[in-house]
């Protein structure tokens, strides 16, 4: 069962500890790379902030952006500027999903975000979760994926494994964490099928292109190769 209520409580608690950790940096930090490729801590910055805000127009009923090219274009837009707006930008948008989440709804009705995609608008508050979750971890200040809270991790592979099931480019693959958990997913291409196993913040961390997997056991295959997110 979908718990918007609560989920959007958990994307304000994960939200401050954002802040605060984003808080400790200086401008020079600001400007040097986070742990993804091309991409510095503003730019981390700056999409979370566009994303709050593309997110309260999906729940609007409003297109997520008015396209990919002005997405890339606010982000490179916003990625300079200094710590101090990043976090004042930060937590205004934040605050305004925030309050766009508190506001009358139907959470039963179907919203579409990025590239057609659609979902339950009750899902929303959770896909704000993730943004914010793994992109703090994507600062590289000391806030790992075993750092993330157990119930999110699961879902987060929940929702992952979802999403590649099926998928034209994935094996047939069960995935099974250290305690026992297990999940299916791919089945679309040759091959398998294969079990990868690991600690859940391994697990997680490959299905969401965060870590190589090469500390994950393929006992009877090769790992297969995950198509971008």
């Amino acid at each position: 069962m979908i718990d918007h209520t609560r989920d959007l409580t958990s994307v304000h608690e994960a939200t401050e500890r954002l802040l605060a950790a984003a808080a400790t940096l200086d401008d020079a930090a600001v400007a040097a790379p986070s742990a993804l490729p091309g991409w510095t801590r503003g730019h981390v910055l700056a999409h979370l902030s566009r994303n709050a805000d593309a997110l309260v127009n999906v729940l609007r009923g409003l297109p997520m952006y008015p396209s990919a090219e002005a997405r890339e274009a606010d982000i490179e837009r916003d990625a300079g500027r200094p710590l101090a707006a990043q976090l004042e930008d930060l937590r205004a948008s934040a605050e305004r999903f925030r309050a766009e989440g508190d506001a009358p709804a139907d959470w039963g009705r179907t919203v579409e975000l990025r590239n057609g995609v659609t979902d339950l608008a009750a899902r929303v508050p959770f896909r704000r979760l993730v943004e914010v979750e793994l992109h703090h971890v994507d600062l590289g200040v000391g806030y790992e994926l075993e750092d993330l809270p157990k119930e999110f991790t699961e879902r987060e592979i929940d929702f992952l494994t979802e999403r590649f099931a099926g998928h034209k480019d994935v094996p047939a693959t069960t995935v099974v964490a250290e305690d026992g958990r297990t999940w299916t997913t791919g089945g679309g291409a040759d091959g398998g099928p294969v079990t990868v196993r690991g600690t859940a913040a391994d697990l997680l961390g490959w299905l969401a292109g965060r870590r190589d997997g090469s500390a994950l056991a393929v006992p009877d295959g090769t790992l297969p190769a995950l198509p971008p997110l």
